[in-house]
Parts: structure tokens; C-alpha cells; sequence
């Protein structure tokens, strides 16, 4: 039986599956319309919009005026939860610094070997 071609989506897809089995990472992501994906994407939105798009001090009065400002807003708003926001559940410190010193704190030997393609080629 001949089979096509894989797609690229496809092998970004194999790829990202095997990332996580290497790193002993359970995915969250998984099959189609999974609940608890779901659940998580929209807890995210709904403080998305709850701090960005309805905080009166994330928006300036009258509104966005275009496209432009409001991809500013939300680039501003993904710094600001990433790296300024204290977390409750990491011990008040911003995600991007509990990052940080988690993996300062890990042995060498967790890190993989072989560096791992991060973009497939299109042609």
C-alpha cells in the first residue's frame, strides 16, 4: 500500500511527541477536543481578557485605535505574565524565573545530547 507524504504539521506533531517522551514529560495536549485541554485553554483566555482586554489600565481610554496597538497590548501583557507577574503556586516568583533556577538547579545530565529540530524546512 503506498502512503503520502508526511505533512510538515504532521512532522512537527511526531516530533514535539517524541520531545516529550525524551524528557519524561506527560503531554497535555492530546487527543481531539480533550477536555482538560480545553479546560486550560480557557482558564488562560479567561484571564487573558480579564486582565488585559477588561483592565481599564491595560486599555486606553476610548479603546484600541487599530490592529497595531492591540498586538502591542497583548505582547505586553505575555511579558508582564511572564515575567513580572508573582505566581501564588511558584512561591511569588515570576514563571520565567522559577524557570530559570529550576533548570540552574538541574544536573547536566538531564539535558539532551542530540539538539532536537525545532523548525521543519518547507520546499
Amino acid at each position: 500500500m503506498l502512503r503520502r507524504p508526511v505533512e510538515p504539521g504532521q512532522y512537527r506533531a511526531i516530533r514535539y511527541t517524541e520531545r516529550l517522551a525524551e524528557a519524561e514529560a506527560v503531554a497535555s495536549v492530546g487527543s481531539k477536543g480533550d477536555s482538560y485541554d480545553n479546560a486550560m485553554a480557557e482558564a488562560l483566555n479567561s484571564l487573558f481578557k480579564a486582565e488585559c482586554i477588561r483592565n481599564p489600565t491595560m486599555r486606553p481610554a476610548g479603546g484600541w485605535k487599530n490592529v497595531t496597538e492591540v498586538e502591542i497590548a497583548v505582547a505586553e501583557y505575555v511579558d508582564w505574565f511572564n515575567h513580572r507577574r508573582l505566581h501564588g503556586e511558584l512561591g511569588l516568583v515570576p514563571p520565567a524565573e522559577y524557570e530559570t533556577n529550576y533548570w540552574a538547579s538541574q544536573p547536566d545530565q538531564h539535558y539532551r545530547k542530540n539538539p532536537v529540530l525545532t523548525e521543519a524546512g518547507t520546499r
